[in-house]
């Protein structure tokens, strides 16, 4: 058995690093089809002498192959370059923006998990009534609602009208209840609608009936026995939709100007500043293996058939 676990586990490992591989190499290639850097740090008056000189200190004029390998050891050896716009250190830009978009992805999810989760159950346990009907409604708009459009809305609604809180930027817990209010609705009818599917299917487990006839209460076998059961494909989603908040919050974090990765990433690709912006992909990308990583890790505690 131990065996096959480890088996398991370096096949997962393997595949996991081809993906990120690929990754890798797709930021590589994007960040040397977006453009030449030196037109736009040197300006269109630059002579040709100095954008030649530019690139042989960029390291531009040497074949793409040798960019491509000193690239791929500065990412394992943890040197993500230098940035051409700011002069820092990728890295230390990058982890001075982190706990922004940390926070408001904390604040997201942890309202996505919130709502969602009760709503899904809800609906299951009331499958055809107005209730299923709301709750189902409620989660098609949520994975239909442009994000963009959502916050421009909230913005004008409880910023410029009502004057209730603040239209963007950090700070205050005031600052973080729109942005995480949008970044909250699309997972949230994901999950709703996930938690509503699997509890459907494990409500109608014989199990479940077994439980009803013992007169055990009907919270406890919808939360401990049904939940318990449905809990894998939940725990999935909200694991993997993290990652995907994680890089996709780009949209957010510019309509409510928080200073996060997504507003990082949105200066470097208008200068075209090509480090910067592989250093931020290949941080999304490590961070999107290691939460499939997580998933799988979860998947062997809580269902021992994995295991």
């Amino acid at each position: 058995m131990k065996a096959t676990t480890l088996r398991r586990i370096g096949a997962r490992v393997a595949t996991l690093l081809a993906s990120l591989l690929i990754a890798l190499t797709m930021a590589f290639a994007l960040g040397r089809l977006s453009g030449d850097p030196t037109a736009t740090i040197l300006g269109p008056m630059a002579l040709p002498e100095q954008r030649e000189a530019l690139r042989h200190q960029l390291g531009l004029d040497q074949p793409l192959l040798v960019q491509y390998f000193d690239y791929l050891k500065g990412v394992f050896t943890g040197d993500l370059g230098d940035s051409l716009q700011f002069y820092q250190s990728n890295t230390t830009m990058i982890l001075d923006r982190l706990p922004f978009t940390l926070q408001l992805v904390a604040a997201g999810m942890s309202l996505a998990i919130l709502i969602g989760i009760p709503l899904g159950v809800l609906a299951a346990t009331r499958e055809g009534t107005w209730w299923d009907r709301g709750a189902s409604t409620l989660a098609l708009l949520g994975q239909s609602v442009p994000v963009f459009w959502l916050g421009m809305m909230l913005v004008v609604l409880f910023a410029v009208k009502l004057g209730w809180l603040p239209a963007g930027q950090s700070g205050s817990l005031k600052h973080l209840i729109l942005p995480a209010v949008t970044m909250a609705l699309y997972p949230m009818a994901h999950i709703a609608r996930l938690t509503r599917a699997s509890m459907s299917d494990a409500l109608r487990e014989p199990f479940i009936d077994s439980a009803r006839a013992r007169g055990i209460s009907t919270t406890r076998v919808v939360w401990r026995h049904g939940f318990k059961n449905a809990m894998m494909p939940i725990l999935t989603i909200i694991v993997l939709q993290t990652g995907v908040l994680m890089s996709g919050a780009v949209a957010i974090e510019y309509v409510y100007s928080w200073p996060g990765l997504g507003q990082l990433a949105l200066q470097s690709i208008q200068f075209r500043d090509f480090p910067l912006v592989q250093a931020i992909v290949v941080f999304a990308a490590v961070i999107f293996v290691l939460l499939n990583l997580v998933v799988d890790l979860l998947h062997s505690v809580v269902d021992p058939r994995v295991r």
